[in-house]
């Protein structure tokens, strides 16, 4: 066989697709969940950062470390699981931990991440959770967990992946300060959909919280796009008025305009990852293939109800700032239409002013050129006269001399004139 040469990078993209394995989930177990992100630059960040809080926390249990880079992490430390992701703005810790402890969503167990371990984190909270992952009892057992340990208000519960189990959520921050999720795994189920089942509840917690800050920016901006949404119209208004000129208008419609731009620049990626994140939500939804437990509202129901009009509110925004931009653009143009048309008039009225000049020049010429034939036969019939004084001598008078020169004299001086002029013209 010719051997062929290999792309450097063939390896590396197909392992890539076996790098972040579902975690394998004994039942009964406890998950601890947390996802850590930077308040500002977050795309930007230190990646280096997250791993040595990475590091720290296997040096504790003296586990091995990742690999240089490495963009996740999943081994055992201690006598718990842990796996780590690194993703594009944020970081995620998920821990578990064999057996339930006796309290139900014990604060306690969440302590497989030290507090002084977590005062030293490199970013912020952006989510954390506890589930309780037991194994399966009748549905009328289920039914009086979930009225114990949730708001019966917000309460999301569906039987998943064809009852293989039961999850169940009311989305609240309980007193702890984390997202509390019940798994109840039916007998039989294997201990990997187990674990898929736990990576995609978790993974829907973490991505709505991700896209919820789409929303968060939209509630910050709303009061200052409604003030620019006055003032583009107002300008709109007074372009409209002849009395107001556009050097007026100018200045405040470039700032108007710089401002929008702004915003849009600024908040593009953050709307564009909402997006992105929301689909994110919808797709783990879906592969959970829910069914209705006790007729009571699923997952995607709650997201309907609750967070689809949130996503709405920050895509109408992205639309609305873009419909502003173009409306701004748009006022540029009239307004430059509006001061080509007033130059034009300037203009017109120039060329105008122009040829009435020219024309009073040209009829000062003639008068001039008049003149200039008086003042020169005036000079050339005395000249003449002057030759002819000598035939007075015959009896001729001097007047007689000069009446009969002028006239030939001033043709003359004016045909020289006509000949002059053309000749130069």
């Amino acid at each position: 066989m010719t051997p062929i040469d290999d792309h450097p990078l063939r390896y590396a993209l197909a392992n890539e697709l076996h790098a972040r394995p579902f975690p394998a989930a004994d039942t009964p177990c406890t998950v601890a969940f947390l996802a850590i992100k930077k308040p500002e630059a977050a795309v930007a960040r230190d990646r280096s950062q997250d791993i040595a809080h990475l590091i720290d926390l296997l040096d504790r249990h003296g586990a091995q470390h990742p690999q240089p880079g490495a963009t996740h992490y999943a081994g055992q430390i201690g006598r718990h699981w842990l796996k780590w992701e690194q993703h594009t703005e944020f970081v995620t810790y998920t821990a578990i931990v064999p057996n339930v402890s006796g309290r139900p969503f014990n604060p306690a167990d969440f302590e497989v991440f030290p507090p002084d371990w977590l005062m030293a984190s490199p970013g912020q909270r952006i989510t954390s959770l506890l589930m309780r992952v037991v194994p399966r009892p009748e549905d009328a057992a289920v039914k009086v967990a979930l009225a114990d340990w949730f708001e019966p208000e917000s309460l999301a519960v569906s039987r998943v992946l064809d009852a293989s189990a039961i999850c169940a959520s009311d989305f609240r921050i309980d007193p702890a300060g984390h997202m509390r999720f019940a798994l109840f795994v039916t007998e039989g189920t294997g201990t990997r959909r187990t674990g898929r089942i736990i990576q995609r509840l978790c993974e829907i917690e973490t991505y709505k919280a991700m896209s919820m800050l789409g929303f968060a920016r939209v509630k910050q901006l709303a009061p200052r796009i409604e003030e620019l949404d006055a003032q583009l119209a107002k300008l709109m208004v007074e372009m409209t008025d002849d009395t107001t000129p556009p050097d007026a208008l100018l200045p405040q419609l470039l700032a108007t305009s710089t401002e929008l731009e702004t915003i849009s620049a600024r908040s593009s990626f953050r709307f564009g990852a909402t997006g992105a994140y929301e689909a994110l939500v919808n797709q783990r939804i879906d592969v959970l293939r829910e069914e209705r437990f006790e007729g009571g509202q699923s997952f995607a129901d709650f997201m309907m109800r609750r967070y689809d009009p949130a996503i709405r509110t920050v895509k109408s925004t992205e639309r609305r700032l873009q419909a502003l931009s173009d409306r701004a653009i748009r006022a540029g143009e009239l307004l430059r239409t509006r001061v080509d048309v007033e130059r034009s008039a300037q203009n017109q009225a120039l060329l105008e002013s122009m040829d009435r000049r020219a024309d009073l020049a040209l009829r000062l010429q003639h008068t001039v050129e008049g003149l200039s034939v008086v003042a020169i036969s005036y000079y050339a019939v005395s000249l003449v006269g002057y030759l002819l004084y000598p035939l007075t001598a015959t009896g001729i008078s001097k007047g007689t001399l000069t009446a009969a020169a002028t006239i030939p004299v001033v043709a003359g001086v004016w045909f020289a004139v006509r000949r002059i002029r053309k000749r130069l013209g």
